[in-house]
């Protein structure tokens, strides 16, 4: 397309951001209005291949706005292109409008939900993994960056990760339009400062100015082109389609907040803030004549053959059997990686990322089997899980591992994977006091609170490597986010090879029509519970003692159950009390008007062994005895 009719098309564009966000009454049209001719040039400028009547068409290229607050330009540019009215336009940001005001998946151009900064690289790397090392698939993935972002450290866990798995499919398109929210970013308009990182990190940068459509053309040529490297004045038009270089390529651009309307320019104290009606009437004035019949077009994907996604087990692919002799001792963690590597033949699309820690979460196993499809993420957990929401979105099946404590620090990146529709196993090991020697820092111990408190979450605890496998394999046939909670000491195996289990399940291991007292635990404390029966059973003592391996959704069935026939519950975590196991029962049970006791991890932790920790923590057989007995001669209330 010629610059006069991208001229053309970036005018309709303001306009549609400007009535937008106006009707809206709120949104971020300043930070929209820079981007405009970045945007509307790689859509309409025959660089962004898209079957637009098909979204979900593999070899599309893929547009992340990591910007997210930039919806207004997101949704103008689907409407320049005649996918979505001026009508619909005007319904921003209203109750039950798939526009919201950050992108979601509602919005069936949506790549992934975005809207909390930092994160769009990382999915962007996770899409171009798959079309360049999976796949093997011509298409780009285009991800606009703005400036304030550039100070999370996501981004450039991304940047680095990026440059490691040669993502020359990859294109960070920069917006730096010098003001965040409340001052002006880090760096200004000084695009050396962003160039230097950048290239630091082992990228290729060029830098333009941002609503300059000839400098914008050349870059966007540069960036798509088969030539390694090179200034983009150099390189010839319509060399698109797989580059070569092994490096990903970032434009750097110079923009102006605000740009179009005199009063708003590069001003201060317009983030976030629509025009009054009266306003309006001054932009679009500005503006002058806008041609509202205008449409983009948008180039057409090259055309391949794709075989249909299947997550289910196929049938005739055979799963390798499993065979654990009960008593013997073996860590979850350890059942986990052989899980992974049985069950990697039935499913084609199951990928696993590992945290640089895969020799203690044992997904090393899956990668000797299967190194074609393990990711490693390195120390970088935003990052690993942003890399697997692309993949997700991409129709991988990605197991995600390290240690159960350091999903703490990307919980922002997964509950916006959980709101992008992600189908993700997260597993994460060395959970609780039970770790041992460590000491605090290493001991998860927030994590079932972390996962449970997502919306339509799983989660799972194995307590022995037969349920560990099993579980693995539900786990890989579920929906939405789960968890896997494994450890790291070894445990016996309690269940025998052809054991069933489901989500939403338990296990009664104990239980006569005598029982007292019903003790629920899982993973490690279900060992602890076990101990206890025996040690209540020879005092004449009978208590009904359940597995509970789904955290979330409960088995409520039996929990009533058990509320019904039994004085009181005892519930006994290798985790705080709050957001834990105990807090998921009792809720569960609150209007019934059980006693539910939590025995839970109350103090603050320290090194020692296993049996140490146990101890000190109280949730230990011994430990478990001793509130049986107290509530059975009533001792103090429930807690």
């Amino acid at each position: 397309m010629d610059i006069d009719a991208l001229q053309k098309l970036s005018k309709l564009v303001r306009y549609f951001i400007l009535v937008s966000t106006t009707a809206a009454g709120s949104g971020h049209p300043t930070s929209s209005l820079s981007a405009v001719e970045l945007a509307v040039t790689l859509l309409f400028g025959g660089f962004f291949r898209f079957e637009a009547n098909n979204p979900e068409y593999p070899n599309n290229d893929r547009l992340i706005f990591s910007k997210g607050h930039a919806a207004p330009l997101f949704y103008s540019l689907w409407a320049a292109a005649g996918k979505v009215s001026e009508e619909e336009l005007l319904t921003l940001r209203k109750f039950g409008s798939p526009l919201e005001g950050h992108p979601i998946m509602s919005f069936p151009f949506t790549e992934a939900a975005t809207g909390s900064l930092g994160q769009g690289l990382s999915v962007g790397v996770g899409m171009a993994i798959n079309a360049k090392h999976l796949d093997k698939l011509s298409y780009r993935t285009f991800v606009l960056l703005g400036d304030s972002e550039m100070a999370e450290g996501s981004v450039w866990e991304a940047i680095q990760l990026a440059a490691h798995y040669k993502l020359d499919n990859l294109v960070g398109i920069l917006d730096v339009n010098r003001l965040g929210q409340s001052r002006e970013t880090m760096y200004g308009h000084d695009l050396d400062a962003y160039k230097k990182r950048v290239e630091a990190f082992g990228w290729e940068t060029t830098t333009i100015d941002g609503h300059n459509l000839g400098e914008i053309s050349k870059a966007f040529d540069w960036a798509t082109s088969l030539a390694p490297s090179g200034p983009p004045p150099l390189l010839p038009r319509g060399k698109a389609g797989a580059r070569g270089g092994g490096k990903p390529r970032m434009i750097i651009a110079k923009t102006i907040k605000g740009k179009g309307v005199s009063f708003l320019e590069d001003k201060d104290g317009w983030h976030g803030k629509a025009l009054s009606r009266e306003d309006l009437d001054r932009a679009l004035s500005e503006l002058g004549s806008v041609d509202k019949n205008l449409r983009g077009e948008i180039a057409m994907p090259e055309k391949k053959q794709f075989p249909i996604s299947n997550f289910q087990f196929p049938n005739k692919v055979q799963i390798l059997n499993f065979n654990y002799e009960k008593g013997k001792t073996v860590a979850t963690r350890k059942a986990y990686g052989d899980a992974l590597a049985r069950i990697g033949e039935a499913y084609p699309k199951l990928v696993v990322l590992d945290g640089e820690v895969s020799n203690s979460t044992f997904s090393e196993i899956f990668k000797a089997k299967f190194p074609e499809r393990f990711f490693e993420m390195y120390i970088a957990e935003q990052n690993m899980v942003g890399t697997a929401l692309g993949l997700s979105r991409r129709g991988k099946l990605p197991f995600v591992s390290t240690f159960s404590v350091f999903f703490t620090r990307a919980f922002d990146q997964i509950r916006m994977a959980n709101y992008s529709g992600a189908r993700i196993v997260f597993c994460g090991s060395h959970a609780g006091v039970s770790i041992g020697e460590d000491g605090v820092s290493q001991m998860g111990l927030e994590d079932l609170a972390l996962f449970r408190s997502l919306l339509h979450s799983t989660v799972l605890y194995p307590c022995d490597a037969v349920s560990a496998q099993k579980l693995v394999e539900l786990a890989a046939e579920n929906t939405g986010i789960t968890y896997l909670r494994t450890t790291r000491k070894d445990t016996p195996v309690i269940y025998g090879n052809d054991e069933r289990f489901s989500v939403g399940g338990s296990k009664v291991l104990r239980s006569g029509e005598n029982d007292l007292v019903t003790v629920v635990a899982a993973g490690v404390t279900v060992h602890e519970a076990l101990g206890a029966y025996e040690l209540l059973s020879n005092e004449g003592i009978a208590v009904r003692v359940i597995d509970l391996y789904t955290v979330k959704p409960l088995d409520l069935e039996t929990l009533e159950k058990a509320a019904e026939e039994t004085q009181a519950i005892i519930t006994v975590e290798d985790h705080y009390a709050e957001g834990g196991l105990g807090e998921a029962v009792a809720s569960s049970l609150a209007y019934s008007g059980a006693k539910v006791h939590i025995m839970a991890v109350r103090k603050l932790p320290k090194s020692g062994t296993p049996a140490e920790l146990l101890d000190y923590e109280e949730i230990c057989s011994d430990a478990i005895v001793g509130k049986v007995r107290e509530v059975l001669t009533g001792g103090k209330s429930a807690v």
